[in-house]
């Protein structure tokens, strides 16, 4: 029999990571500096493509309303995550539980459909070069991430109108470090069939077909990478899409473990720590990745050291 307690619960106590006390503080620490460098580095490659006129093109238009999406979303998990490694539990309101799963909805579905422009625009660029400045203009670009946008908002909608619908009766204690689609369904006295069934048919649309498009795109990316003659014009063409390649890699992998396989004998703290990977270290590593591999971006932020250099000491200071 069901011994939960049928009072409507109006609070929320998220878990979160059980850490050691003689740890806590290191971790408090790691996770402050991890979240600091994650928004200084989104806000540098924002800054960098805004900067420079080298950089004005799709591809890093693209890239740098990924790091939008990154701030939003690491912004909504680690802040009480943060929280939560201190005192070791969130309190938190139902209602501000809903909302931080909105924002994570938004901002999940938005990304995943524009990891899948961009895995379109490396097609476009690499398959079909003639036709790329035609079909890849500015006005085509910002339509395709406002849709982005527009898709990831439909989708919270879907799922807050299912949320809304439940009755939920407690216990209001969810062992996570954040307000997920199913910690939330735990919560629930009432039947919640359909609504997993709602997160199953959006999860084909905004998972799995977004996968198989940048999958089949890559598939001819790689085929037109192998009928150039030249090595070196492989390794080229190659490093343009090799660091979307590698986030998509990273991205998706964790989702689909987290999401669209079974659930049994998979731990809790499994979970947690895959839902880490894409909620937290994902955003971190997106700049990196781009940057590290990326000549063009690294051209742009030594020309912007070297102009604020200019400015602070009132003469030329040419940075190496």
């Amino acid at each position: 029999m069901d011994q939960r307690n049928f009072t409507r619960i109006t609070t929320i106590q998220l878990l979160g990571f059980q850490i050691p006390e003689n740890i806590k503080c290191l971790v408090f620490f790691l996770f402050l500096i991890l979240y600091c460098v994650t928004i200084c580095g989104n806000l540098l490659i924002i800054t960098l493509v805004s900067y420079s006129k080298a950089l004005h093109s799709p591809m890093y238009f693209f890239l740098s309303q990924l790091s939008v999406l990154d701030i939003f979303l690491i912004t909504d998990i680690l802040p009480n995550m943060i929280g939560t490694v201190w005192v070791n539990k969130t309190i938190m309101t139902f209602s501000e539980c809903i909302t931080q799963f909105y924002f994570f909805t938004v901002t999940e579905s938005s990304e995943c459909c524009l990891l899948t422009v961009m895995s379109w625009d490396r097609y476009l660029a690499i398959c079909k070069p003639l036709h790329y400045a035609l079909k890849m203009n500015y006005q085509v670009c910002c339509i395709l991430v406002l849709l982005c946008w527009i898709l990831g908002i439909f989708v919270a909608f879907v799922y807050m109108l299912a949320t809304s619908k439940l009755q939920f009766c407690g216990p209001n204690v969810i062992d996570h470090f954040f307000c997920d689609f199913d910690p939330i369904m735990q919560l629930s006295c009432s039947d919640t069939t359909i609504a997993r069934l709602e997160l199953t048919i959006l999860g084909v649309i905004v998972v799995i077909f977004p996968f198989f498009t940048i999958f089949v795109s890559y598939s001819y990316i790689i085929v037109t990478i192998l009928k150039i003659p030249s090595i070196t014009g492989r390794q080229k063409v190659f490093s343009t899409c090799s660091s979307h390649l590698t986030v998509v890699s990273i991205y998706y992998g964790t989702l689909v473990c987290v999401y669209l396989t079974p659930r049994r004998g998979q731990t809790q703290t499994l979970n947690k720590l895959l839902s880490l990977l894409y909620t937290v270290v994902t955003p971190m590593m997106n700049p990196i990745i781009y940057s590290l591999r990326n000549k063009d971006l690294k051209k742009a932020a030594r020309r912007l050291i070297n102009h604020l250099l200019k400015i602070c000491f009132s003469k030329e200071f040419k940075f190496e």
